[in-house]
């Protein structure tokens, strides 16, 4: 394993072991659960919106260090952005892990690159997918 691979594995674990924003928010104003079936993954995602900011965001679930630590970098990032900057986030990622295309990411999004090395193993995609398809669908 070269050293990218193993800090970004480091990156992926810190996410699962010591995940952000994770909890119940109460009260909030959007609400939206998310599963992976294929591997066992359970995600709610709560949310709370100033205007169009999302002001509060936290998640709960049970799963894979893909699927949780995703969650935990998915709620860091978007928490304090427009949805619309959100949503762009979002697809500059789905891009990269699903498309294969070539995204720059900030410094602030560098955490992202650490799961598309998931990329190799189709299956795990939908591991890494999930918080933001479950973001996608909770401000649409």
């Amino acid at each position: 394993m070269s050293l990218k691979e193993d800090l970004y594995k480091e990156v992926i674990l810190d996410h699962y072991e010591n995940p952000r924003n994770y909890g119940v928010l109460n009260p909030c104003q959007r609400h939206e659960k998310g599963a992976n079936p294929l591997c066992g993954d359970e995600l709610e995602l709560f949310l709370n919106l100033n205007g169009d900011v999302i002001e509060s965001i936290t998640f709960h679930g049970k799963g894979c260090s893909i699927s949780q630590s995703s969650g935990s970098m998915m709620t860091e990032l978007v928490k304090g952005k427009t949805k619309e900057e959100a949503l762009a986030v979002m697809k500059k990622f789905k891009l990269a892990i699903l498309e294969d295309k070539e995204q720059e990411f900030t410094e602030e999004e560098g955490d992202l690159e650490s799961l598309l090395g998931v990329k190799k193993y189709p299956v795990r995609v939908k591991c890494a997918v999930l918080a933001w398809n479950t973001l996608e669908r909770a401000l649409n």
